[in-house]
């Protein structure tokens, strides 16, 4: 039977007849919805007659969802098709073959006319018969057989997903917006279910999964695929959402005809934004899966989400803070865990486990009190993360970079409670870009093979220390931001250009001036303690009284900072001193460490005169995945490279002797 790779290949074929009318980026906007169009065709044909009959007899007293509902249990599907026209009927009337076509899409059940709504095909109907290639295209999709028999459901996905691939790298465009590959999602999901198999291996268990960015519903694809596969007894509703209309029609169409929208009415997979229009709202679920877009920024939904924040706190999404605006993939993390389920084992409650996608940013992008560092506390203090996958690079379709796979759970196993794992699997890849395509896919030049996957899912089952699993406690990932500072030190000198400045601005204080200026001379001095107790001597005795702001000015004038002149005492705070904020640092105390023994040891030895402002102490979170697996290599002896850079000056050297003889 061909496979997936064949069909994608014979319909990307046919997208050549739209080149001239369509820019190549422009394809997938008939591709996509012919290929949906064409698979409906070939799954209602079997029943196709029957759909007719009782559409004849039903008509005449049901309408509506009624008639639906009927028409639907005479094709066997949730859908069904009652225009008398059919792919092959199309053909017999080229001049008209565009009417034609709207009204079999017209002929459709609700849902898989909303679904072509959002396509926005009827637009394309007009622009190929104006270039005059529908009829061509048309024609040529009778010729590919997408019936069940000959393409399962699992591959019908992958065809959909090779074509998205094709068209993005035709537009420079991110092709992981819509997929993921389905080796990562298969490792995702078995680190999800691991866990479950007993409850999962009880008949008549039924389990909910969300994919808040679902694109093209791969993942949800391969949740059920995996139960299928190893807990036939059990049950699992999936659900997504997904803003991209083309990608959210195609997900919605392949639920609809792998029949997995348990209440029939095709609003298992929903059109929005998840960060600001929640379609399963007030919705929990045992099970998130997703891989959301990172590097994306959220400016467009920033005021809603804020508001929210701002507003509901913890009662909302996104009470543990809010990430900086340049990229919002926390914000789907968050999303999901607020819709996990309680852990109430006698009502049948078991709690929650996530697998998401991220890039190396949400492990350490922000400081303490930042949005990112407060959510990693929250994640982290409620004892919610259970491990991180590190990923080879290479190993998606439109980028290179590393790529991270968090777990959290709020059913943490006995041995797993208070600890973290992080197990790295950077160097576990094949090359190529999957199994049966060993050519690079676009950005993606690795993949995990099935046996690769095994080895990482044992790994992170065996909970054990080695060089590739690394176990922390929770506190391990904590630090306390502790502010340090150093004494202000300022010198003393009057001149007559630095007095003249000040003239200029506070031309009234001029009898003032003269009076410090003989009293004090022009002498440079090391205490401006002592010199500005002087000045105070000498206003009270002239009864003169300076604003605030004058004394500021006053003594930016006429000082400037030297690390030989006395310590500035602070006003009002006895034996304190004013403190540099040039030379305020701070320093990340581990959770762990006493704070005064860590600044006794690690800091007073090089700066003696520093203190600790505790007041502006920040408690923050971070994970350095690349501290934890660092591997020290020595370098190579002097007299190694010396060797090597003598050899190379000798070859210079002969190749400049063979230029010039």
């Amino acid at each position: 039977m061909p496979d997936h790779n064949y069909f994608s290949t014979l319909i990307w074929q046919i997208a050549d007849l739209l080149r001239g009318p369509y820019r190549p980026p422009q394809y997938e906007r008939v591709m996509l919805p012919m290929t949906v169009l064409r698979r409906f065709d070939c799954v209602l044909a079997p029943t196709k007659a029957k759909v007719l009959s009782e559409y004849t007899r039903r008509s005449i007293r049901l309408e509506g969802e009624a008639l639906d509902l009927r028409m639907n249990s005479a094709a066997g599907q949730r859908f069904h098709n009652r225009s008398p026209i059919d792919f092959e009927k199309l053909k017999g009337d080229p001049e008209n073959i565009d009417g034609h076509l709207v009204s079999y899409i017209q002929g459709f059940s609700k849902n898989v006319r909303d679904i072509f709504e959002l396509f926005e095909f009827e637009n394309e109907i007009v622009r190929m018969r104006e270039a005059n290639i529908l009829y061509l295209v048309v024609s040529k999709f009778c010729d590919v057989d997408l019936h069940p028999n000959k393409v399962p459901n699992e591959q019908m996905g992958l065809i959909f997903e090779n074509l998205i691939r094709r068209f993005n790298e035709l537009a420079n465009e991110t092709a992981g917006d819509h997929f993921t590959p389905r080796e990562v999602i298969r490792l995702m999901v078995s680190v999800l279910f691991i866990e479950d198999d007993e409850l999962l291996a009880t008949p008549g268990t039924v389990r909910k999964l969300l994919d808040p960015a679902c694109g093209t519903g791969g993942m949800l694809a391969e949740a059920q695929n995996y139960l299928r596969e190893h807990h036939s007894a059990a049950r699992l509703y999936v659900y997504g959402q997904d803003y991209n209309k083309r990608a959210y029609a195609t997900a919605a169409s392949d639920m609809l005809m792998k029949q997995v929208d348990h209440n029939g009415t095709g609003t298992n997979v929903r059109f929005g934004d998840s960060l600001t229009e929640d379609e399963f709202t007030g919705e929990t679920y045992d099970y998130f899966l997703t891989n959301p877009p990172f590097g994306v920024d959220w400016k467009k939904q920033r005021r809603e989400i804020k508001q929210e924040h701002d507003q509901r706190g913890f009662d909302g999404r996104f009470g543990a803070g809010l990430p900086r605006v340049n990229d919002g993939s926390l914000l789907f993390l968050q999303h999901m865990w607020d819709k996990r389920e309680p852990v109430q084992p006698t009502k049948h409650k078991h709690g929650s486990r996530l697998a998401i996608v991220f890039s190396g940013s949400p492990l350490f992008t922000g400081g303490a009190g930042s949005g990112e560092s407060n959510i990693r506390k929250w994640i982290i203090e409620n004892d919610w993360l259970e491990a991180i996958i590190a990923l080879p690079e290479q190993m998606f379709y439109n980028t290179g970079i590393g790529t991270y796979i968090w777990i959290l759970t709020n059913r943490k196993e006995e041995r797993r409670r208070d600890k973290i794992q992080l197990l790295d699997a950077r160097e576990i890849w094949t090359a190529g870009g999957s199994e049966d395509n060993k050519r690079s896919l676009g950005d993606k030049r690795r993949h995990l093979s099935v046996r690769q996957i095994e080895e990482i899912v044992r790994l992170y089952g065996r909970f054990e220390e080695n060089d590739r699993s690394k176990l922390f406690d929770n506190a391990d990932f904590g630090y306390t931001r502790v502010t340090i500072e150093r004494p202000l030190r300022l010198r003393f000198q009057m001149t007559f250009e630095d007095k003249a400045r000040f003239l200029d601005a506070c031309p009234h204080l001029l009898d003032d001036v003269q009076a410090v200026d003989k009293a004090l001379g022009r002498e440079l001095m090391r205490d401006w303690n002592q010199v500005w107790q002087g000045i105070e001597d000498i206003l009270n005795a002239s009864n003169s009284r300076w604003k605030a702001t004058e004394r500021k000015l006053f003594r930016s004038v006429f000082t400037y900072k030297h690390p030989e002149a006395e310590p500035v005492a602070a006003i009002g705070q006895d034996g304190r001193y004013e403190p540099d904020t040039e030379l305020r640092d701070f320093e990340k105390v581990p959770l762990k460490d006493d704070i005064d023994v860590y600044f006794e040891r690690e800091v007073q030895p090089h700066v003696p005169d520093a203190w600790m402002d505790r007041t502006k102490d920040k408690e923050g979170y971070e994970i350095n995945f690349n501290r934890h697996f660092y591997k020290y290599t020595p370098t190579r002896p002097l007299e190694l490279i010396d060797a090597e850079l003598k050899e190379a000056e000798a070859e210079i050297m002969r190749l400049l002797r063979e230029v010039t003889e």
